[in-house]
């Protein structure tokens, strides 16, 4: 499935941005009362050409481990998030659809800002952290899948420790941990999809 494996010598402490070669990332910790808006914060930096947002949330709703994009997708559709948001509980989007997806947000959405979730193996104590980038994902590398990347910018939830075999996550993920982490991302996502909307909303000429 479509696991995104990282390390980080980070706390999570909200707000701390830091250079990883090429790329700016930020570093959440899902208990921080703050966590979905430093997301919406990531995603302001993120965004300096001012692109519209589409989100891509990967995983599979068969695995708990593997359900955190699916989830953040359904809370941002009951949210009404006002930006196209593909892959949900119902109608999820896992590694073997990457490809296909990639090819069909090139065609519709050209000069869009895709947004990439999924879920992340790290260390122990990276368990419960939530990290966003100014690069798109690979999903699978915690499975050992060599796909191609998606999006231009990734939020990854880390839902359990990285081992030889990943497999475990199916059976030891926990669905509380699941749960706060997709409130908090989607969160994030939709507060900034409406600052987006109010930024570019038509201006009325004062009289």
């Amino acid at each position: 499935q479509g696991f995104f494996p990282y390390k980080t010598r980070e706390s999570g402490q909200s707000f701390t941005a830091r250079e990883e070669t090429d790329m700016k990332t930020y570093t959440f910790n899902v208990f921080n009362n703050y966590a979905a808006e430093g997301v919406c914060r990531a995603l302001k930096d993120y965004n300096r050409e001012n692109a519209a947002p589409i989100v891509v949330c990967v995983g599979s709703d068969l695995v708990v481990g593997d359900s955190l994009g699916p989830l953040v997708g359904t809370f941002l559709r009951q949210k009404n998030a006002g930006a196209y948001i593909y892959g949900t509980l119902n109608q999820p989007i896992t590694s073997k659809e990457v490809e296909y997806v990639k090819r069909y947000l090139k065609q519709l959405h050209p000069k869009s800002m895709i947004i990439a979730v999924d879920a992340a193996v790290g260390e122990t104590d990276d368990v419960g952290l939530i990290k966003t980038a100014d690069k798109g994902l690979k999903p699978g590398l915690g499975v050992d899948k060599n796909l191609s990347e998606i999006g231009d910018v990734s939020i990854v939830g880390v839902v359990a420790v990285k081992s030889y075999k990943n497999y475990r996550l199916f059976n030891l993920t926990r669905l509380s941990l699941i749960y706060r982490m997709a409130e908090a991302i989607s969160q994030g996502i939709a507060d900034y999809a409406a600052f987006y909307r109010e930024e570019n909303a038509p201006r009325q000429n004062a009289i």
